[in-house]
């Protein structure tokens, strides 16, 4: 009975407990069991029904909200141009603001109901990390510079080349990016590691004004913020996203605190 169990676990509870045997008891007993079995599969079956659903109203109200939204951004651009008063501009701008801030909410929430609902498989190259975190670094020069921000790049001399997605890759990059131009002090650092066999370690990181804050076991969680009270135009979705991106990467990505620094560190093959 213990080996027919585990079985029916390991094929998902599609199948039930056979016994055969003359104790009417046991029989019985298995009867139960089976009778367990199939209210866990119904209740899998039920869980995953559930969670299409909610992907699926996450990616409808998404872009529902997407033209609304388009609309009240050109009006408001459109207003830029009038003549107001002191204090309709300072309306204005506030309400230019806040718009910016669902947007960028929007935005995330559309790209990670796509994200879920895309089970294919991506296209993965082997290309060399090294030219194209530089050529990553020099298109965000100016948002860099902008914060006043300076980069500390460690970088081997030689190739290092890793199987990953370049778009992929440049999005994960692009949310790490975001979150250290929020909280970063002063620079952060970039680093480049050849893996023993094949494959790399990239690692980036910033300095925190206050690492307690900080749930490192949770960062990668769906909605998660150091900060509760800051609305950034963010709906906390940013390293979840890159969590997953790097999933479809077959790569991972932790997070660690040194010192007084935070650190993200994406493996690739």
């Amino acid at each position: 009975m213990r080996k027919e169990l585990t079985k029916t676990r390991d094929e998902s509870y599609n199948r039930i407990l056979r016994v055969s045997l003359i104790d009417s008891d046991v029989e019985k007993l298995a009867g139960e069991i089976n009778k367990n079995i199939e209210y866990q599969k119904n209740l899998k079956l039920e869980t995953q029904k559930s969670r299409k659903q909610l992907e699926q109203s996450i990616s409808d109200i998404a872009h529902d909200l997407r033209t609304p939204l388009t609309v009240i951004k050109g009006n408001l651009q459109l207003l830029e141009s009038e003549d107001l008063s002191e204090k309709g501009s300072q309306y204005l701008e506030v309400s230019s603001k806040k718009a910016e801030v669902l947007k960028g909410m929007v935005d995330e929430f559309f790209e990670l109901s796509v994200l879920e609902s895309d089970s294919k498989p991506v296209e993965l190259t082997r290309f060399d990390i090294i030219p194209f975190l530089s050529d990553f670094i020099i298109e965000n020069e100016s948002i860099i510079r902008e914060k006043g921000l300076s980069p500390v790049i460690d970088f081997p001399e030689k190739s290092v080349f890793a199987n990953a997605n370049e778009k992929l890759l440049s999005r994960v990059l692009s949310n790490l990016i975001g979150n250290i131009v929020k909280y970063a002090k002063g620079d952060f650092e970039l680093s480049v590691s050849e893996k023993e066999k094949s494959g790399c370690v990239i690692k980036i990181g910033n300095s925190v004004d206050d690492k307690d804050s900080i749930d490192i076991d949770h960062i990668f969680d769906r909605t998660y913020r150091a900060d509760k009270a800051r609305s950034d135009g963010s709906a906390g979705l940013g390293l979840y996203i890159a969590k997953l991106l790097m999933e479809k990467q077959k790569g991972s990505i932790e997070a660690v605190i040194e010192e007084n620094k935070i650190f993200f560190i994406l493996t690739l093959n």
